[in-house]
């Protein structure tokens, strides 16, 4: 009986396997799951999409703030965002953990549980197919993300044509609201991220804390787009003005957002991140799916982003850089 104190060091790999897979959700597309050497997998597209994110303590989150199920939860629902930004529907994950030793069993399965609820809750039928574990100083979650097209084109960022619509489906700035709240209230006198600050700011604003820590993407609203015949299509995970910016120069057109738009705070709505909506665009006259809203228009003035047409700096989060822009 291993007991509820076990750390990593306590556990063989096999062992630790074997209380991670029972908690993880299988793949409705799997063909073989877990415990070969390679999953196999369905694609009755013919045509597979497949994406890759990091997640590593300290650039990237803080033990103190987030709780283990908050880890699994963000980092399957960032891969599943961009599997959905291409239009397809999230159908594998395949999840890598390095954790110091001394990491408590219990941390490494509510990881594991963050994930499936996530999946559960966002993209039921998507499952963790296989992984690895490996030891680091720094705990470090690595998720690769497979979808399924289901015969449709994959909706690129180079679609956008003047004149077309721009539209968000999801919330703007939420989570650099609650990333704000955190960097100012959940410290110490030191400037060090405190775990019971965190908890009463949680309870004093859940929806932003929530927003910054797990959040809640559109996953659903991808394949629609695309179904609905939008155009060009990303995942705001920088900010909503660096990925504009992205989506404008790989379509060699311009975006400009309605200042109307744009919420309350526009600054914090252009220059934060996190929130995980599709920018998207259609053509003029389109009928939006439902979740969709529109943003802006597409112009003809080839990588750039402006607000009621006066330009805007195309500032967000660079992981070499830190945050480029304002989003207090």
């Amino acid at each position: 009986m291993i007991p509820m104190s076990a750390t990593l060091a306590d556990l063989s790999e096999g062992e630790v396997l074997a209380r991670i897979f029972p908690r993880l959700p299988g793949s409705a597309a799997q063909l073989l799951g877990p415990g070969d050497d390679a999953a196999v997998m369905r694609a009755p597209d013919g045509r597979y999409v497949v994406t890759t994110d990091m997640m590593i303590q300290g650039p990237d989150f803080r033990l103190a703030w987030s709780s283990p199920h908050d880890l699994g939860w963000k980092a399957a629902a960032t891969n599943l965002s961009d599997v959905a930004a291409m239009g397809a529907r999230p159908t594998a994950l395949v999840v890598a953990i390095a954790a110091p030793p001394s990491t408590p069993i219990s941390v490494i399965e509510g990881i594991a549980d963050g994930v499936r609820d996530c999946c559960e809750a966002l993209a039921p039928g998507c499952g963790v197919v296989g992984g690895d574990l490996s030891a680091s100083d720094a705990l470090t979650l690595a998720v690769t993300a497979f979808g399924d097209l289901e015969g449709r084109e994959p909706v690129l960022r180079s679609g956008a044509r003047p004149g077309d619509v721009v539209v968000l489906a999801g919330r703007l700035g939420e989570a650099a609201r609650g990333l704000d709240l955190l960097f100012r209230l959940a410290v110490d006198e030191n400037g060090v991220p405190d775990a019971a600050l965190a908890d009463a700011l949680r309870a004093q604003h859940p929806e932003a804390v929530a927003a910054q820590l797990a959040p809640v993407p559109p996953i659903d609203r991808g394949p629609a787009a695309a179904g609905a015949g939008a155009t060009a299509m990303l995942d705001v995970s920088d900010g909503l003005a660096i990925d504009a910016g992205r989506l404008a120069r790989a379509s060699g057109v311009g975006i400009d957002f309605a200042r109307s738009a744009l919420g309350e705070n526009v600054e914090r709505s252009l220059g934060g991140g996190e929130d995980h909506g599709l920018l998207a665009t259609f053509p003029p006259g389109a009928v939006l799916p439902a979740g969709f809203r529109a943003v802006g228009v597409v112009t003809d003035a080839a990588g750039s982003v402006l607000v009621d047409g006066r330009p805007h700096d195309q500032a967000g989060w660079d992981p070499y850089r830190g945050w480029d822009g304002a989003v207090a």
